[in-house]
């Protein structure tokens, strides 16, 4: 799943978006149990940071997103 997202991220992506990609319905369970730990993690980013709520928010994958992503690669 987060190797799911965070290739899917690579390009910044709404977090309706995201929540489709994994098939889930219900945005509070999304939020809390995918989105804001890969946020706190360091591997998702808010493309607008200063406004978390906003409804231009897109979510995309960090520097340490694509290091993950390329040592899961190797692997």
């Amino acid at each position: 799943m987060i190797e799911q997202v965070l290739l899917f991220c690579r390009t910044p992506r709404k977090a309706i978006e995201i929540r489709e990609l994994l098939g889930l319905k219900h945005r509070e369970t999304f939020t809390e149990n995918y989105l804001r730990p890969l946020i706190e993690a360091g591997l998702l980013a808010l493309t607008i940071p200063d406004k978390p709520r906003s409804r231009l928010q897109r979510y995309k994958t960090t520097e340490a997103g694509l290091a993950v992503l390329q040592k899961m690669e190797r692997e």
